[in-house]
Order: structure tokens, then sequence, then C-alpha cells
């Protein structure tokens, strides 16, 4: 992996000149129109895998788009019906993370805690093993959430996934977790039965899962990670897609590494790297001036009507492929990663229709969302608190 850069802020901006100068070059970038209209049509699941050589050190999953399974709705064959769908998510995910921001700055944050993953919005899925031996199953991956969780049998209530529910008692290395422990304690919302630890995590849809909270071997690829303290859940409601559960990557005492860079002294701003998240939020004065400088790029360009939360819109239906300006991230000692034009003008319908994958927010917080982090590696260092991105070549 290609050294990390350390965020003290990140800034996006299209590489034209935001002053309107008229000495500096405007940078563009190629849009292969026909090859993003073809992935509408396509039927084949869509994966990720990353390229990397096997090491004691490294560890390569396949990732998997949310449509890969989720095989039985009928907007899966109508590109444009699935594009609303996803922002519909997409929106109602943001509403709950910037509720919890909120609620965290005027200290009313209190009972358990409401994650990001509204609506069962996780995007992207991956393939572990749970227990000893392992069994298969998809988990929605979320940066935005704490607490990993799996459907168990016996099940007072659960949706229908993709694998058979996992069998705790098939298990050698399933253990509860006694009440008295950090992890039982670092729940927002837990009870005691018998000793062991019950947890109960709600989403901002309604949707829920309740269970017993255990210690699990969890093996991602070739590499078994012991002790992972995880939710058994026997009562869960909602749209989670086929996937058995989910991994908790948000930084909190539970989960993996924390996906969120410095907020100021009140405890506003920052950015949250968040793969639940589908578009990019940003303030509503930075998202302004980056449409604007779009905007001003693509005048030759035929405007469409915007779609959802999409207020810059193009009619591309005759172009084979276009040239519109570069959009970057700008770090901290003039390095910068420019995005892939794929990765800011997308499709949302089968016909024509590409739209610019930016959002306003009026919310302090800003998000990088996984239409923009597709094609790059997002690296934690754990150990340093920096989150780093490069190209990457999956």
């Amino acid at each position: 992996m290609a050294p990390l850069l350390l965020l003290f802020f990140i800034f996006f901006a299209s590489s034209s000149p935001l002053t309107h100068s008229r000495t500096r070059p405007l940078k563009t970038t190629t849009l292969d129109v026909a090859s993003s209209l073809q992935k509408t049509t396509r039927n084949s699941p869509t994966s990720y895998s990353l390229k990397t050589q096997p090491s004691e050190s490294t560890l390569s999953l396949q990732l998997l788009s949310r449509a890969s399974i989720q095989k039985h709705h009928s907007y899966t064959n109508n590109y444009k019906l699935f594009t609303l769908s996803l922002l519909e998510r997409d929106s109602a995910r943001v509403k709950v993370i910037e509720t919890r921001l909120d609620l965290a700055l005027k200290r009313e944050m209190q009972g358990p805690l409401i994650s990001g993953t509204s609506q069962g919005s996780g995007e992207y899925f991956v393939r572990v093993g749970i227990g000893n031996p392992p069994s298969q199953a998809y988990l929605v991956i979320d940066t935005g959430s704490d607490v990993s969780w799996i459907q168990c049998a016996p099940c007072a209530d659960c949706y229908d996934q993709a694998d058979p529910i996992f069998q705790p008692d098939s298990s050698a290395s399933y253990a509860p977790i006694p009440c008295a422990a950090a992890q039982c304690k670092s729940l927002d919302l837990s009870e005691c039965r018998n000793g062991t630890c019950l947890y109960e995590v709600s989403y901002g849809d309604g949707s829920f899962t309740v269970g017993d909270f255990a210690t699990e071997t969890i093996t991602l690829g070739s590499v078994s990670v012991p002790n992972v303290a995880i939710g058994c859940g026997h009562n869960n409601e909602g749209l989670f897609v086929g996937a058995a559960g989910l991994l908790g990557l948000g930084g909190g005492p539970l989960s993996f590494p924390e996906a969120s860079f410095e907020v100021d002294s009140t405890g506003a701003g920052g950015v949250i790297v968040d793969s639940g998240t589908a578009v990019t939020r940003l303030k509503e004065e930075v998202y302004d001036v980056l449409r604007d400088a779009f905007l001003s790029g693509t005048k030759g360009l035929q405007r469409a009507n915007g779609v959802a939360l999409f207020d810059t819109c193009y009619d591309l239906s005759s172009k084979a492929s276009v040239e519109v300006p570069t959009v970057s991230f700008h770090f901290p000692g003039g390095r910068e990663l420019p995005l892939p034009a794929k990765n800011y003008l997308i499709p949302v319908d089968s016909v024509g229709t590409f739209c610019f994958a930016f959002a306003p927010t009026t919310s302090s917080l800003s998000i990088i969302g996984n239409v923009q982090q597709q094609g790059t590696r997002v690296g934690f260092d754990v150990a340093n608190w920096v989150v780093g991105f490069s190209v990457d070549s999956c």
C-alpha cells in the first residue's frame, strides 16, 4: 500500500479555479458513457477484490455490492427504480448520522445507539466465516456502526437471509459474555440474564436486533480472529437484504478502526468515511462552490432535470464519452487524489441520464460516501490514528 496521508482536513474541489481565473487551464477527465450505461443493464453480480500478494500481514476480502444478493426485488431490473431506492435509503441514513451528531453535541444522547444503518442501508457486503468450524455468511460492512451481529438459532423472529441461520451450539468457539465484562458495559443498551449479557441495537427505520452478546471466532479470508464480541440475534427485524447480519467498523470500543477526522473545539465539523453512505455529503457552502465550478466546466453538455437529491444532471444519451472537469480530494502538503469521472458523474437510469454524485448537507459534518471511494484503497493506521487514501487496481 502507498504511504498513508495524514488528514488534518479534507476539501473537495474541481481543479478548475474557484476564483474563475483565466490563466489557469481547466483539468478534465474522460467519462466513458457507454461503459457506464452497460453496467446499468448488467445481470451478473458486482464484486470487488483487492489485488494483493498473500502475506502474514495482508488480508484480502471480496467486496460484494448490495445488488449481488438482492435478487427478489422488482427494481433490480429497472435501474432508475434501483437508483431511487438507493438514494432514499441514503438520505435516511445520513439523517440518522446527523441526528447522532446533534444529540452528542447537545449532550442528550440517551437510550440505545441509533446506528447509521437506517433502512438496512449497508451497500456493500463481505463473505465471512463465523464460528469453529466456520459457517459462511454475508455481512453488511459498515463503517458507520459499532456493534457486529448475526442472526442466530433459535429464532423468535428472523428475516430471510441468503445462508442458513447460524447455530451457536454447533460452534466450539462460541462463548457468552458475562454481565460484568467490559464488552457488556460498552453496549448502549444491555440486560443481564443468568449472569450473561443481552444486547439490543435499534436503527433509524425501526429495524432492530436483540439477543445474546458473545465472543466468537470470525474468519476473514484465510485469517481467523478469535474472541470477537458479536451479537447473536434471536429477534431481528429489518430490510437487511439477505445478509446474515452486520460487521461494524465504526470505531467505538466494540468495533474496528475509527473512521472520523478532526472536529473543532466545540465538537462540530469533521469528516466521516462511511461505507454505508453512497453519496458524499458536503457542507452547503462547500457543495455550492464545487457544483458551480463543475457547471462552469460542463456548459457544452445538455442539462436534464434533477433526480431525487441530485440537482445537477445531464442528458448524455447521444454520447459515447465526454470530457468533464476533474474532481479531486485535496490533502495537506499539496497532495491530491484525482477521482475517476465515473466516481462523480453517474448514471441514474439506463437511457443516458447522468447526475453529479455529490449532495449538500445543512449539518456541520461532511461524509465521504462509497461512490467516491470506489477504486480507492482506504487505509486505517490504527496505531497512529491516521486515515489515508491511495489509488487501487481493484
